[in-house]
């Protein structure tokens, strides 16, 4: 029997793959993947059996339904003995459900590896020279979800004294959250002219980055085409 792989597909630039995960994908059978793993590294393997168990923005359908489904998938192709292998955008553990399908294949005693995967948020400071972390900077980077909005006073309170500080957020699935967001930060920071990054496809042909203020960054983002999915970097300019 071949052990399970969770692999982290990165952003999507096939060149951005680690060389293991680049393999595990060659070689597998089955490859179950999300919605925002790239074309170009599905088209790696011509030969596997590739199957559709991601989710888009506004999908309303049950999330614990189809976790269990993406999990029972996985154990019913390791007991055909395919090399299985469940291809997740960006890193596995950044917002990629690996923790609930590791404990299920845990709990049916099923071997697995998990392989790392660049995220969104490191893929976007690198490729647009953004320094989340710098001397006498920023020595910390919060990484956060779209779901700050719906988090307790306290939480969105600590996570904009957070930025206060000097550190520097990044928030993923943002983009349609920043009315209730920004207002937070500026109410907390006292300051409407920190930076702000919102990097659009990134690593991909059509990447796009779009540079703004806690002030301006939402009317930016209204008046121009950038399209989902989107990355915010909070507190960071770039270098050039």
């Amino acid at each position: 029997m071949h052990a399970v792989t969770i692999v982290g597909a990165g952003p999507g630039d096939p060149d951005l793959l680690t060389i293991k995960a680049f393999r595990l994908i060659e070689e597998a059978d089955v490859i179950l993947h999300d919605n925002l793993v790239s074309d170009p590294i599905l088209a790696i393997n011509t030969i596997a059996e590739k199957i559709y168990v991601g989710r888009k923005f506004g999908d309303a359908s049950d999330q614990i339904e189809r976790q269990q489904k993406i999990n029972e998938l996985l154990y019913l192709y390791y007991l055909k003995g395919k090399k299985v292998v469940r291809l997740k955008s960006g890193d596995p553990y950044v917002y990629g459900r690996a923790a609930e399908e590791a404990r299920y294949l845990t709990e049916k005693n099923v071997p697995f590896e998990v392989v790392p995967g660049i995220s969104a948020a490191l893929a976007a400071a690198n490729i647009f020279n953004i320094p989340i972390t710098e001397r006498n900077k920023s020595n910390a980077m919060l990484i956060c979800t779209a779901h700050t909005a719906d988090y307790s006073f306290e939480q969105l309170t600590g996570i904009a004294y957070m930025l206060k500080a000097g550190n520097t957020i990044s928030i993923y699935m943002g983009l349609k959250s920043l009315n209730r967001i920004i207002p937070k930060l500026i109410e907390v920071c006292k300051d409407d002219s920190i930076p702000v990054n919102a990097a659009s496809n990134v690593s991909r042909s059509n990447q796009e980055i779009m540079t703004g203020t806690l002030g301006n960054i939402e009317e930016k983002i209204k008046n121009s085409t950038l399209q989902m999915p989107v990355v915010l970097i909070i507190g960071a300019d770039p270098i050039c």
